[in-house]
């Protein structure tokens, strides 16, 4: 029998390879982060990059340096905050909204595959299980916060 830590590993170890593997879109090779990144940017409505930052627990300077190089790619906008010109917002343009919008259906698609060599009520017990975990890593002392979602 496998231990509980040893089946998250294997899962993440799965998810870290699906996620090396799904990110080529139009020419562009998307990092993990820098998808996770825009998929975030995509969610949230006209994010600061710290709200960004703190989703993702990232530290700034490292989250500033995916955000240039996302920025270079013409794939994010970085404008200052009318009301304080301090903060600056994330916006996707529209070749950064392609390429999230891509990625999305790309995931949605190996989800589906996944998905499809369970029954109905399988998936539902996975996701309704995923749901419970996740809100209880929420509450954990040691564990996983300030992400939210």
């Amino acid at each position: 029998m496998e231990s509980t830590r040893e089946l998250f590993q294997i899962m993440t170890r799965r998810f870290g390879l699906l996620n090396k593997n799904c990110c080529t879109v139009g020419g562009n090779d998307i990092t993990p982060v820098q998808s996770h990144i825009l998929f975030e940017v995509d969610r949230q409505h006209h994010p600061s990059i710290q709200q960004i930052a703190d989703t993702l627990g990232t530290d700034i300077t490292t989250f500033s340096r995916q955000v240039q190089s996302l920025i270079k790619m013409n794939l994010i906008k970085k404008t200052p905050d009318p009301t304080d010109r301090r903060i600056s917002i994330l916006t996707l343009t529209v070749e950064g909204k392609y390429v999230a919008t891509t990625i999305d259906q790309q995931m949605n698609a190996y989800f589906d595959e996944v998905f499809s060599f369970m029954t109905e009520f399988e998936k539902e017990t996975v996701l309704r299980s995923i749901k419970l975990m996740n809100e209880a890593m929420a509450k954990s002392d040691n564990c996983c916060n300030p992400i939210i979602g």
